[in-house]
């Protein structure tokens, strides 16, 4: 149970501000799922989040601890990070790839340990990637591709999971079964993060939402309070109508505005 907190949160980009002053507190057990225009800063303040961008100002701490003065086993321990397109060079099979998640506990694919194997298995079956294990990974499909590295963020049994558009390849089952999968992930006691597009898939999802807009918290609560029209208005550029159905809430997008936000 590991509470991620970003205070006064500033992060340059070469000279542009990607990130101003952003104080966000992450609580275990929750879902939050980042919004925002392209642009807006989502991935830079997941980098951050996972000590991989260093701030000009503020900090990112992890039950108190910095996050960037921790060792870097001791960080990839706690924070597992899923980029957005990630990739596999290399030919190995899938069930290598997976156990790959295990390097952080001092394991590596041919030698894991009990407890090894069961994350690994755990984190295949989660992901439905349970019949690749023999697969070359670089013969996979963009979505299988997507899930065998989701399920290597899982093996590593991090208290903490950043997963940048984690749906973003993946079909229409595939996209549920990878939001029920992070879902159960943050109910089961993880503090969960994810960078999404989908309004409604995130609205029918999350615990939380965070609209970053232009490098700041544009809002931060729960869907029904942070998917209102004028939010979206104010964020996205967008007329919308959000309605709650049998389903959860949902957020149709109708019209771009006449002056973009």
């Amino acid at each position: 149970m590991k509470r991620l907190v970003a205070t006064s949160l500033t992060v340059d980009l070469g000279r542009r501000r990607a990130l101003a002053t952003v104080d966000l507190t992450l609580e275990p057990g929750r879902l939050t799922v980042i919004v925002g225009p392209n642009g807006a800063g989502k991935t830079t303040l997941l980098r951050a989040l996972a000590g991989l961008v260093a701030p000009v100002g503020g900090d990112v701490t992890l039950d108190g601890e910095p996050v960037r003065w921790m060792r870097t086993s001791e960080r990839a321990r706690s924070i597992a990070y899923l980029p957005q397109g990630g990739t596999i060079a290399w030919p190995l099979p899938v069930r290598n790839v997976v156990a790959l998640g295990r390097l952080p506990h001092g394991e590596r694919p041919d030698s894991l340990s009990d407890s090894g194997r069961k994350a690994v298995a755990e984190a295949m079956a989660a992901a439905d990637v349970t019949g690749f294990e023999d697969r070359p990974a670089t013969e996979l499909s963009g979505g299988e591709r997507a899930r065998v590295l989701l399920a290597r963020a899982l093996a590593t049994k991090a208290p903490v999971l950043l997963v940048d558009e984690p749906v973003a390849a993946l079909d229409p089952r595939h996209e549920l079964t990878v939001l029920q999968v992070l879902k159960a992930h943050a109910a089961a006691g993880a503090n969960v993060v994810a960078i999404m597009h989908n309004l409604t898939l995130a609205a029918r999802f999350a615990d939380d939402i965070v609209v970053l807009d232009r490098g700041r918290i544009g809002a931060h609560g729960t869907p029904e309070d942070v998917f209102t029209e004028a939010q979206l208005a104010a964020s996205f550029g967008i007329s919308a109508h959000v309605s709650r159905e049998a389903g959860g809430l949902v957020v149709v997008a109708e019209n771009p505005l006449a002056e973009a936000p």
